[in-house]
């Protein structure tokens, strides 16, 4: 029986954070100086830019999960 669990990259699995993680991205897209992230067509955009955005998001996640297991603070 085959059973249909789909896990890639563009899957969220808490539906709930959709939200949060979209306000993640536009505001690191912004603090790296693309303030119109939202309105930009990506396809168009270096793949070196959405990767930074991409990459911060993952570094600061992980930041936050580690001060949540009690790994203290982190510096940027």
């Amino acid at each position: 029986m085959a059973t249909n669990n789909k896990t890639g990259s563009n899957n969220i699995l808490v539906p709930e954070a959709r939200q949060a993680l979209d306000q993640m991205k536009l505001e690191i897209a912004s603090e790296l100086g693309m303030s119109d992230y939202n309105s930009i067509d990506k396809g168009n955009l270096p793949s070196r830019q959405n990767g930074y955005v991409g990459g911060y998001m993952t570094k600061r996640l992980v930041e936050m999960a580690q001060r949540s297991m009690g790994g203290g603070t982190t510096t940027r």
